[in-house]
């Protein structure tokens, strides 16, 4: 287990801040879209970042968190005309992928985006992401996926899977699947979430059950899918990291809970994020730990790397403590 990160940087010198700050593994992209990606384009990605001092352990497939109608790879999960041609490219590039070494891909099964309510205030006064069932507009339209039933849904990522999880095993390259960010009632916008729930998570990883099928775990989003975070996310994490279906951890913390939360910094909320880093460490998780989602700070303009730069320091300070009790399982 060793920290990483999905941060989305350009130039050399944000690369380089990487490897300065104790980072030398990451998830990290190409320009254009991915269906795009030749061998040679990835190639070069891959050693442009090892020139830098980085490792490059995972890229994002053509299906991202976006909603449907800005996705890469639209045709999925609407069932549209050019589903099998957008699958055989994602399979495609798994396989460049295997070849150039990079262990892992993460990809999203998403149709409605990542809803929010207005931001509200954090600590100090950050700017902090947050969501309000009781706010938020409940009666959407449903947008380019329509009314799709839960049937529906799992029909058409069941689809997906068995044709993709093959080209994974062979070439044997994880499949991490975020879930759907956050849990809202079945049919909001017309669409009801199936991974939005953890027995949702659980029937996932379970159907073409494969040891190259698991999850980009979101400990915030699972956070959201609950009534009680602090009390119940380490039986989650335990559930599936004692399965081998933890394949990369978004390490971050909310305030409150099912349909009312808010995204903090992971030292003030209500999980209590080391507990969790043990119990991680507990089930043998061996791959990246990283930030996600940080609050806005103040004078930042957009920029949010001072926030993520807490972070980092946040979660190497608790590997390197961990690391004391956990030798085998822990890098630095």
């Amino acid at each position: 287990m060793y920290i990483g990160t999905q941060n989305r940087v350009t130039t050399d010198d944000q690369f380089r801040q990487f490897a300065q700050l104790g980072i030398t593994h990451v998830c990290a992209d190409p320009e254009g879209n991915p269906h795009d990606w030749t061998y040679d384009i990835l190639k070069a990605h891959r050693d442009r970042l090892a020139d830098l001092g980085l490792t490059l352990d995972m890229v994002q497939l053509p299906l991202g968190s976006t909603v449907v109608e800005k996705s890469a790879s639209p045709d999925i999960l609407t069932n549209g005309p050019n589903r099998d041609k957008q699958i055989d490219s994602i399979c495609k590039l798994i396989e460049m992928v295997a070849e150039l070494g990079i262990p892992a891909v993460k990809y999203n099964l998403n149709l409605i985006g990542i809803p929010r309510t207005e931001n509200e205030a954090g600590r100090g006064g950050s700017s902090n992401s947050t969501f309000r069932w009781d706010k938020i507009d409940q009666d959407a339209a449903p947008g380019l996926a329509g009314v799709l039933s839960e049937v529906e849904n799992w029909e058409r990522i069941d689809y997906f899977l068995e044709r993709v999880i093959p080209v994974a095993e062979s070439n044997k390259v994880r499949l991490a699947c975020h879930p759907h960010d956050p849990y809202t009632p079945p049919g909001y916008r017309g669409v009801t979430r199936v991974l939005g729930t953890v027995e949702g998570l659980k029937k996932f990883v379970l159907m073409r059950e494969n040891p190259w099928h698991g999850l980009n775990f979101c400990q915030g989003t699972v956070g959201e899918m609950v009534d009680n975070p602090r009390e119940e996310i380490d039986d989650v994490i335990r559930w599936f990291g004692t399965r081998d279906k933890l394949f990369n951890v978004h390490f971050r913390n909310i305030s409150g809970g099912k349909l009312s939360f808010m995204e903090t910094f992971p030292d003030e909320g209500d999980m209590d994020m080391w507990q969790s880093l043990r119990t991680y460490a507990e089930v043998g998780y061996k791959y990246m730990i990283m930030p996600d989602h940080v609050p806005h700070l103040s004078g930042t303009n957009g920029d949010d790397s001072q926030a993520f730069a807490y972070c980092f320091g946040y979660i190497r300070a608790l590997l390197q403590v961990l690391k004391a009790d956990f030798p085998d399982v822990v890098e630095l």
